[in-house]
């Protein structure tokens, strides 16, 4: 389990899923869903997993990210390129140092998405957990928790 104080301190990596294809999000000290904030352990199995899988696809860098960060640089982008390289999509907290703020906007993306089929069982349950509700992955440019069961 993460607690407040660790949500609020650390940049927590996180994933959730379309029931499809999977998204990884860099939490800038921001709240987690309940379902990520629950499962603690697990999530860092998330995490270490995924950052082990091999490169799989070329990266699409968001459009509009220039408009969100101004000062964009290869520093910056560098994590969320790793990720999508492996077929996930990434997504970074638009307001930084708001707690509260629910709001992330999409980073970069995957030409080849990797797919929860083709994911371990024991992740493919844990990545369940968390999924959202309303849309499919490749079709937004930002998400709010909101919009995941939680």
């Amino acid at each position: 389990m993460y607690t407040e104080i660790e949500q609020q301190s650390l940049d927590i990596d996180w994933f959730f899923t379309d029931n499809n294809e999977i998204a990884f999000v860099a939490s800038a000290g921001g709240k987690l869903p309940n379902s990520i904030s629950k499962i603690g352990d697990e999530n860092r199995k998330l995490s270490s997993y995924f950052r082990s899988l091999p490169e799989i696809s070329e990266v699409i860098i968001n459009p509009q990210l220039k408009n969100i960060i101004p000062n964009l640089n290869e520093s910056y982008l560098s994590d969320f390129v790793i990720m999508a390289k492996k077929g996930i999509y990434s997504f970074d907290k638009t307001t930084l140092n708001n707690f509260l703020d629910s709001n992330y906007h999409l980073v970069a993306s995957p030409k080849i998405a990797l797919k929860i089929k083709d994911l371990s069982p024991d992740i493919m349950a844990i990545i369940l957990k968390t999924c959202l509700l309303s849309n499919e992955l490749k079709k937004i440019d930002q998400i709010n928790i909101l919009d995941l069961n939680r």
